[in-house]
């Protein structure tokens, strides 16, 4: 019989039953595919930033000991105008609360669209089987699409304002949050499915009673985090007119010196609701997670 337990090198070959002759064969293997697996990497990289350094306008090397003179100069122009920025708070306090209800929406939206399309593309939970394969690369599209190129869409097509940033924000998230929720649903135990079913239970009453009960504490878990996400997002489109601070940040920014204390004021305001939030939707988190 062949033995073929440390793969078809020729040689030699570690007794099986020296349990320590076994397992330094095995650690060298795997330290001789990390150093590979190293020396790939390497080469990759040296030569993506020589193709990068041969593109870009400038010198990257010659120009990295101004790296920090752009934000040094933001910083002290703020810090001479510290004065300002309780006023600026408030004054674009709005603003964050905009940001925070489009990224609340569509976070709302997108697990709610997630949600179905994770019963539909899930192996024994699915109403129509033969369409499980539409389902995923329907989702595959929607993670795909970056949040900005379907809102530069909808921004041609409707108009700047809030509505796009959370029609564009709520498409990505159906895809990455059906993804995610279609996992935790097929590892849900089929006999509550499989008791209503014997009653005559219809699909949704099945997936109601026998399926949610069992994975909504990890689909919130999850949801909570595309939360915290989406507040990230809906401030980056605020960037090519979707409302929201992050289009009162591209109007500070465009206007330069002289606005720089606003630039501050509504990074650190943008800063400490993320923070918020993180740490809000962690305990949530935890609390769904583990218990109380």
């Amino acid at each position: 019989m062949v033995d073929i337990a440390f793969g078809p090198e020729p040689g030699k070959r570690p007794d099986p039953r020296n349990n320590h002759d076994a397992y330094l064969h095995q650690t060298r293997r795997k330290r001789m595919y990390g150093g590979i697996l190293l020396v790939l990497f390497l080469a990759i990289m040296a030569a993506g930033f020589r193709t990068a350094e041969d593109r870009n306008a400038g010198d990257f090397l010659s120009g990295l000991h101004q790296l920090g003179d752009f934000p040094a100069e933001v910083i002290s122009e703020a810090w001479a105008n510290r004065a300002n920025l309780p006023g600026l708070f408030l004054r674009y306090l709005p603003s964050l609360l905009e940001t925070i209800n489009i990224a609340a929406v569509s976070t709302l939206l997108g697990a709610l669209i997630g949600a179905v399309f994770a019963l539909l593309s899930t192996h024994g939970l699915a109403r129509w089987p033969r369409l499980i394969p539409l389902f995923r690369r329907s989702m595959d599209a929607m993670r795909a699409i970056p949040e900005i190129v379907t809102a530069l869409v909808l921004i041609f097509i409707l108009g700047g304002g809030p509505i796009p940033a959370v029609l564009a924000i709520a498409f990505h998230t159906s895809g990455a949050l059906g993804k995610l929720f279609s996992e935790v649903a097929e590892n849900a135990d089929l006999k509550p499915v499989e008791g209503l079913t014997s009653v005559g239970a219809s699909w949704g009453q099945r997936m109601w009673l026998g399926v949610l009960p069992q994975v909504a504490p990890n689909w919130l878990s999850y949801a909570l985090m595309r939360f915290e996400i989406n507040i990230r997002a809906s401030a980056i489109l605020g960037f090519v007119g979707s409302g929201g601070i992050g289009y009162d940040l591209k109007l500070a920014m465009q206007w330069g010196g002289g606005k720089y204390d606003q630039v501050v004021a509504i990074f650190l305001l943008l800063f400490l609701a993320i923070v918020a939030f993180d740490q809000l939707s962690s305990h949530f988190r935890n609390r769904l997670i583990k218990g109380p």
